[in-house]
């Protein structure tokens, strides 16, 4: 599904070169939900970044289905954004003058789906807000806000969801509830999940885990046992 192959991302910093990402080379089978941990500054995010083709690395290549996005044009990786990769965020990213199913219609109706508002109706209950789609994001709850993003993400049923850090704006219980939305994402629809972390509790969810340091993967655990939401020991 996701091929990571010695990649190395470098920077200019003043003078000198920055290397944010030194060789890395990582395996994600289709339907992993795959954990990002280390440190601030490990080059975590950075690395999802490159994944979804939002930036490009000095060496390296990324393969996602087979295709590698580091040969394609700018609309090539547009489509593949559009088809394949959905994103959420840890600030949740949604537009405030636009109610949740607005939020969730409006990408469905731009990819000219001729079932938008049956998909947006099925994907706010799938995250158990059928009765606060009318509301403003302003006046939904910040656990609801990242389930209304979940949902947009997942709108066009991509192959792959990345999260960069999609609980750390929250407190533990709304954190619960948005990991289980991520779970059943991965379980239910087979979703290949990558979700970036520094909680250990929320990386126990995963099946891999892969710990970064100085731009460099140090570990990566295979887990036979991936716990739910509410076994987590937080």
């Amino acid at each position: 599904m996701i091929e990571i192959k010695n990649v190395t991302k470098t920077v200019r910093s003043g003078t000198e070169d920055l290397t944010i990402l030194s060789d890395v080379t990582i395996d994600i089978p289709d339907g992993q939900f795959v954990a990002l941990t280390g440190a601030s500054g490990s080059g975590k995010s950075t690395l999802l970044g490159l994944i979804a083709g939002l930036d490009a690395p000095t060496s390296g290549s990324i393969l996602i289905d087979g295709g590698e996005i580091t040969a394609m044009n700018e609309d090539q990786l547009a489509d593949i954004r559009s088809q394949k990769i959905g994103f959420v965020f840890q600030s949740f990213h949604l537009i405030p003058s636009l109610t949740a199913f607005e939020n969730i219609l409006i990408p469905l109706e731009i990819s000219g789906n001729g079932d938008a508002r049956f998909r947006a109706e099925t994907l706010l209950a799938d995250v158990d807000l059928t009765n606060r789609g009318h509301h403003y994001p302003a006046e939904l709850s910040g656990g609801e806000q990242q389930r209304v993003a979940i949902a947009r993400a997942i709108a066009k049923r991509p192959s792959v969801l990345l999260c960069d850090e999609p609980t750390g704006a929250l407190d533990i219980s709304t954190g619960i509830v948005v990991l289980e939305a991520l779970q059943r994402v991965n379980v239910e629809l087979g979703t290949t999940t990558v979700i970036i972390t520094h909680n250990a509790a929320i990386a126990s969810m995963a099946d891999r885990v892969v710990r970064l340091a100085d731009g460099r993967v140090v570990s990566v655990e295979d887990r036979t046992e991936k716990l739910t939401p509410q076994e987590l020991e937080w």
